[in-house]
């Protein structure tokens, strides 16, 4: 069974939306016996949307609970070493040599806004095992670009 890293962070982020999503369930079944009690259900608009809302709580919160059961939670303070690794902060060159910053995260958690990537993404992939010094090319969708790796920090 595959793990999910993923920092402690993100792991609160999924039970707290599992908790809602919870919480959400009895109200949804309020909303369908509402709905039920108007009369004919197969041209029912209010029916058929607390049943597809239903639907999507319930695939939801198999999914977040599928995901925490195989949590595997990371605390980059306690890592170290010369290699980028899930958890480690990086900061490259690019062709500019414009310093830019990503912390490696789990698919949760990754929000490239905040320099957060995916230890899935393209740019995490390239990265993952490099050292300071190393060369990285990362393929995407506006062609091949290039990367120096810089400094490598746990924090």
């Amino acid at each position: 069974m595959e793990k999910f890293p993923m920092l402690a962070e993100g792991y609160e982020k999924l039970t707290a939306d599992l908790k809602a999503l919870r919480a959400e369930r009895p109200k949804i079944v309020d909303a369908i016996e509402e709905a039920r009690a108007h009369g004919d259900l197969s041209e029912n608009a209010e029916y058929h949307a607390a049943k597809e809302r239903q639907g999507q709580v319930e695939a939801q919160i198999a999914d977040i609970e599928d995901k925490v059961s195989r949590a595997q939670i990371i605390d980059p303070t306690s890592l170290s070493g010369d290699r980028i690794v899930f958890g480690a902060t990086v900061t490259v060159l690019d062709d500019d040599d414009k310093p830019c910053r990503y912390q490696i995260v789990g698919q949760v958690e990754s929000d490239a806004k905040k320099g957060r990537i995916s230890y899935d993404s393209p740019m995490g992939r390239a990265l993952i095992g490099k050292s300071v010094g190393d060369e990285v090319e990362v393929t995407v969708p506006s062609g091949d670009r290039f990367y120096l790796v810089e400094k490598i920090e746990f924090i």
